[in-house]
């Protein structure tokens, strides 16, 4: 017997299974330390807007996540920014990741976007690999650049 799997919009209630998933994902690209955010700010900011979130559930718990916000490209225009972007390892290759993916790709396509926009580690292979089949640019041309306050 398959599991059922959904993938729904996130609500307030999930924002600790979100955190929780964020933080697995900061362990595997090896900078847990650099996590700062709490569940309290989570829940503070996803009420204030600031970003989004698509859950996919699988027998009750919620086993993956992306989330994302609006952001503009001063060339191209309205575009979503997928932050982050995970399955729990105890449940990946039940095909969650790729509908995870394409609901956010949808919700681009639905609000309007012109594209949509995301950052993977160049030793993430298994990553690299996903986009590549779904046809994505990957751009190496690009540094990231940054400032902490």
């Amino acid at each position: 017997m398959q599991a059922s799997i959904t993938i729904r919009p996130a609500t307030a209630a999930d924002i600790p299974a979100i955190h929780a998933l964020m933080f697995e994902l900061a362990v595997y690209e090896k900078e847990p330390e650099a996590v700062l955010t709490t569940v309290d700010e989570y829940l503070r900011d996803f009420r204030d807007g600031l970003f989004e979130s698509h859950v996919a559930e699988m027998d009750g718990a919620v086993v993956g996540m992306t989330l994302f916000y609006m952001a503009y490209s001063s060339w191209k225009g309205k575009m979503l920014y997928l932050d982050d972007f995970l399955v729990t390892e105890t449940h990946r290759r039940y095909g969650i990741g790729q509908l995870l993916f394409d609901a956010f790709i949808a919700e681009g396509r639905n609000r309007g976007c012109r594209l949509v926009k995301w950052q993977v580690l160049d030793w993430n292979e298994p990553a690299l690999n996903f986009y590549r089949k779904n046809d994505a640019i990957i751009e190496t041309g690009w540094w990231n650049v940054k400032m902490f306050f």
